[in-house]
């Protein structure tokens, strides 16, 4: 039973490490096809407009509605204290710290991750990567490259986007609705966000949270098998992943940087 059992984990732990040495791996060469993409922009800048303009719709009005919470919910709590003059600054804080970074990357895995992850699976099920092969013409370099730099570059966009639109719906809620005073609210959230500590720190994150994302998206379907059920099947792992990196990354990056 016990033998068992340690044989179980052990191939278990074996697998596990197999697939991030592959992942490495698979990174590296990334990176390495990377170097004379920027001798074609209009390859990235397609993508760019694939990945972030056909998101901007699902993360604009998810940042509304962040925001619209927000404001309900911080000044029923900062009401109780008599602070709901800072509403704009708890406002702020929350969307440019961690709601704006972190709820984009988890839109973003759930709406451009899958839409990579089963684009580049089914490019594999049809065997365009491996007639690409054939050509000479290297996959990592043609069809992944562009589209991570594109995430990655569209993400820290749309998490400002969402940032932005997420301060409004605190606006909209705290000032129009319920009455809080429009000069407090933004006097507060001027003298108490910092750019570089809070909104620079936030883009860092994004930035990451882009990198991570695009990434498992990306390798989830270019090691996805050749199949309907192998492609649906990784676009549920890139979900579960992408989503579980993205908050293991937020603690991390928490941690570092506002521990001060």
């Amino acid at each position: 039973m016990i033998d068992s059992m340690l044989a179980t984990v052990g191939k278990s732990v074996r697998v596990m490490l197999g697939d991030l040495g592959l992942a490495t791996r698979t990174f590296f060469a990334l990176m390495a096809g990377s170097k004379g993409l920027w001798r074609r922009p209009r390859l990235i800048t397609d993508q760019v407009h694939f990945i972030g303009n056909y998101s901007l719709v699902i993360i604009a009005v998810s940042g509304l509605f962040v925001g619209f919470v927000l404001g309900l919910q911080g000044y029923y709590t900062l009401n109780k204290y008599g602070s709901e003059q800072a509403l704009g600054l708890l406002v702020a804080l929350s969307l440019t710290r961690e709601l704006g970074p972190v709820v984009t990357a988890l839109l973003f895995a759930g709406r451009a991750g899958t839409s990579l992850t089963a684009e580049i699976g089914l490019m594999k099920a049809g065997e365009q990567l491996a007639a690409m092969e054939m050509m000479a013409v290297d996959p990592l370099q043609r069809v992944l490259a562009p589209r991570f730099w594109a995430g990655v570059i569209a993400m820290p966009v749309l998490a400002a986007i969402f940032s932005a639109v997420g301060v409004l719906g605190g606006y909209i809620v705290g000032v129009k609705l319920i009455g809080v005073d429009e000069g407090a609210f933004w006097s507060q959230m001027q003298d108490g966000v910092d750019v570089w500590k809070d909104v620079f720190n936030g883009v860092v994150k994004s930035f990451v949270f882009g990198i991570a994302v695009t990434f498992i998206a990306l390798y989830q379907g270019y090691r996805a098998a050749p199949t309907p059920e192998g492609v649906a099947r990784a676009t549920t792992r890139t979900v579960v992943t992408g989503s579980l990196m993205v908050l293991w990354l937020d603690f991390l990056l928490t941690a570092l940087m506002f521990a001060q």
